[in-house]
């Protein structure tokens, strides 16, 4: 349906608290704190707060490969932060995270704990932290960060554009689904043509980049995220989909994937990570083994 209302600004705009837009019960045009409740703090001395979602992901992949890469300095604690009863705005969490979005990340290996927050600044960080990820060669290390922080500033038009109007939105708006299809089809089509010419991101090395970018792009081409990769012929973008594929067969992805997670198969559902066993021993199917509660 398209809309043909005309909408005319009004001179001062005002917040409707009840608009029963989507996300409305957790947006809101100011920040800080809502409520006062401090951060749990595990045994490991990262401690990460976050959710399942595409930019928490980043970071619990990055975690994982960190691990398999020996890195036992890597260990970390993963709190369930979730973002629909309001949790961003608990006191601690905003402490961590001023701007209160997932992820949050505390390092308490450092004099005074170190608090990081945007999921491509914690991949950087974690980067050089452990010197891996991210390329030492000043070229090659341009390269890398120039794809990071591409993806920081484009999936917002993927996101909070396409998948807002197309998915989201009270009303389908045929100006701002084609616009911001056109830009998500604009976006597939740049990485399909760049990894038509490299294995990964940034060239013959697996990076922080790829981190970055599969999470997301990945969600929309497997029709993960918004349910519309029929509507984007995601099928077309053959180099992407060979990426996608080889990057969501890595051990250390499939197991960033289940962190944090509070939907779909509770196989795959670990609210919280404090140790390694905990992908065997605590997923939803083992707590929670009642088979009517099972995601899709």
């Amino acid at each position: 349906m398209t809309d043909n209302t005309v909408y005319e600004p009004p001179k001062i705009w005002q917040w409707n608290p009840d608009s029963g837009q989507a996300f409305a019960n957790i947006n809101r045009p100011t920040a800080g704190a809502q409520q006062e409740k401090e951060l749990k703090i595990g045994k490991h001395p990262l401690q990460l707060y976050s959710l399942g979602t595409p930019n928490g992901v980043k970071v619990t992949i990055m975690l994982e490969e960190l691990l398999a890469k020996g890195h036992v300095g890597a260990e970390y604690d993963a709190w369930l932060v979730n973002i629909g009863d309001g949790s961003q705005f608990d006191s601690g969490f905003v402490n961590a995270n001023p701007n209160s979005k997932i992820p949050a990340l505390m390092d308490h290996s450092t004099a005074t704990p170190t608090r990081v927050f945007e999921s491509g600044a914690i991949l950087l960080y974690l980067a050089e932290k452990f010197g891996e990820f991210v390329p030492t060669d000043p070229s090659a290390r341009a390269e890398c960060l120039s794809w990071l922080f591409w993806q920081m500033g484009a999936t917002p038009l993927v996101g909070g554009g396409f998948g807002h109007f197309y998915a989201y939105a009270p009303i389908k708006i045929e100006y701002a689904i084609d616009r911001y299809a056109m830009e998500a089809k604009r976006q597939l089509d740049l990485l399909d043509k760049t990894l038509a010419e490299r294995q990964y991101i940034c060239g013959d090395d697996y990076t922080i980049a790829d981190m970055a970018i599969w999470p997301w792009y990945g969600a929309v081409v497997r029709n993960k995220a918004y349910q519309a990769a029929e509507f984007l012929q995601a099928h077309t973008y053959t180099n992407l989909i060979r990426w996608i594929d080889e990057v969501g067969e890595r051990p250390a992805v499939k197991r960033g994937e289940m962190v944090n997670r509070p939907f779909g198969k509770k196989s795959r559902q670990l609210l919280e990570r404090h140790d390694a066993s905990d992908f065997e021993l605590r997923t939803q199917d083992i707590l929670d083994p009642d088979p009517e509660t099972e995601g899709s």
